[in-house]
């Protein structure tokens, strides 16, 4: 089988799907990738196990709703189509999942796959409505086209039908996110106190950085000691985090900031307790299973796609979105009852093992799309 893998964005590639991409290739696959400048990306190829000639440029703005440029995806997509023949596509994130769907459509590419990895900026309440409506819109001819349509929470997938967006005829999968690779995230013993707080995201409003911050300085006036680490990058979204803003935490004081790194793993080692107080519409966020494989507990928020990874009061806090008091008192638990963390972590970490380990993800996206997965030797690194 000829598959074509669509994505947004060529650094997510990897981190992302390369699993995956690894279990189509041992299931013999004839797999090909597409991604906006990936062919000048040659080290991807190479983490990918990938010849050249299998990785593919296409015209696509990440951010922005221009018609020409889209329509320029549309196009090319569909000319990548007609050149390689695959027999089966799978694209994700917004814009793949749109153009690709239907490019595919138009060029009678047998079966159509679709993974909705979050609904992201266009669907946080209250904001963009304009955006919404054009998105909902996309998204329910392209839709109408697919052959399946993996989700990554149930919220996601019941907004989807209730709406009208995915008919009733287009069969759905639930699976549990992006999945996480246990044994690359292994467990790490906590660090000495004090207790350290850990959030790692694209810096913005909707993923709860502000909120950070905020109850960060809160913490901090009744036990100074308390670290806050940030990771992360400002991004392309008109929600984003200003320079001025993260420049005055740090100045302050109130947040360690690390920059965007290649490699997470250190960062959530130094950390006693891993939060997201996010309520961007997330997938199933991929930090919260890294975290969660290498035994720290977790503070997020009980919004689509977060609440999934928190049994409350067991493995780390629900907390309800934009409320910075409920950040505080939940980091305050942590910090008063020193014997939480390692409790909490414990669970993450099985948890973690039992519902979100990559190879079982994947096991479950390869039947659905009819694929024998190779069996392989792995250990969780228990």
């Amino acid at each position: 089988m000829r598959i074509l893998v669509i994505a947004g964005f060529a650094e997510s590639i990897v981190p992302f799907r390369g699993a995956f991409i690894g279990e189509l290739v041992r299931a013999g696959c004839d797999v090909h990738v597409a991604a906006p400048g990936l062919r000048s990306q040659a080290r991807i190829g190479s983490q990918l196990g990938l010849p050249a000639d299998r990785l593919h440029d296409i015209p696509m703005a990440r951010a922005g709703t221009d018609p020409l440029s889209d329509a320029k995806t549309l196009v090319g997509l569909y000319g990548l189509m007609r050149e390689t023949r695959p027999d089966a596509v799978l694209p994700y994130t917004i814009k793949p999942v749109i153009y690709g769907t239907l490019a595919a459509w138009l060029a009678r590419v047998p079966r159509r796959f679709a993974l909705v990895t979050g609904l992201g900026y266009a669907f946080t309440s209250g904001k963009a409505s304009a955006i919404t409506r054009l998105v909902r819109f996309l998204y329910r001819i392209a839709m109408a086209r697919a052959t399946k349509v993996f989700f990554q929470n149930p919220d996601d997938a019941g907004m989807f039908r209730q709406s009208g967006i995915l008919p009733a005829r287009v069969p759905s999968v639930v699976v549990n996110g992006s999945g996480v690779d246990v044994s690359s995230f292994a467990m790490a013993p906590l660090p000495p106190p004090p207790t350290t707080f850990l959030l790692i995201a694209r810096l913005l409003g909707d993923k709860g950085v502000r909120h950070y911050a905020d109850a960060a300085r809160a913490v901090k006036r009744r036990h100074p000691g308390a670290r806050f680490l940030l990771v992360g990058w400002i991004d392309e979204n008109p929600d984003a985090i200003r320079q001025a803003e993260l420049d005055g935490w740090v100045r302050d004081g109130i947040i360690e900031f690390l920059g965007k790194l290649a490699d997470v793993r250190p960062a959530i080692a130094a950390a006693t307790v891993f939060v997201l107080p996010s309520w961007y519409r997330e997938g199933t966020p991929r930090t919260v299973l890294e975290a969660m494989a290498m035994g720290r507990p977790i503070i997020t928020t009980d919004a689509p796609g977060c609440r999934e990874t928190v049994i409350q009061g067991d493995n780390g806090f629900l907390v309800p979105v934009r409320s910075v008091d409920a950040l505080v008192d939940a980091m305050l638990a942590f910090v008063e009852d020193p014997a939480l963390a390692p409790r909490m972590g414990k669970r993450s970490r099985e948890i973690a093992v039992e519902r979100y380990d990559v190879h079982k993800v994947n096991a479950v996206m390869l039947a659905e799309m009819g694929i024998v997965a190779v069996a392989h030797q792995r250990s969780a690194g228990e």
